[in-house]
């Protein structure tokens, strides 16, 4: 968050603030939010394990990862995965139907 403090010329708290009133949520959050979304796509669309999803989305350890996945979908990533059946449906759609909300 620095660096686009620096790149916008504001205060890395001004930015948290801007952004936060802008979006609803800080720039933290946002982050794991799109992270948390990739996962549910590789949890739903291969048969990696929780592990490697966990760690090829950014997050540096399965607790931290586990915790937040349940802070925003409601359940683990395991749960998630076993109740999300493929379902032939244009990818657009699904990513609407399961967007996690903030």
């Amino acid at each position: 968050m620095p660096a686009l403090a620096r790149i916008a010329h504001i205060s890395p708290a001004h930015f948290a603030r801007t952004f936060r009133a802008t979006f609803g949520e800080t720039p933290h959050r946002y982050l794991q939010r799109r992270r948390v979304e990739r996962a549910m796509f590789l949890l739903r669309e291969s048969e990696r394990s929780v592990t490697d999803i966990c760690y090829e989305v950014g997050f540096g350890s399965t607790g931290t990862f586990s915790r937040t996945f349940s802070d925003i979908v409601g359940r683990s990533p395991r749960t998630y995965r076993k109740e999300s059946a493929a379902v032939d449906v244009p990818t657009c759609f699904t990513k609407a139907w399961t967007r996690p909300s903030a």
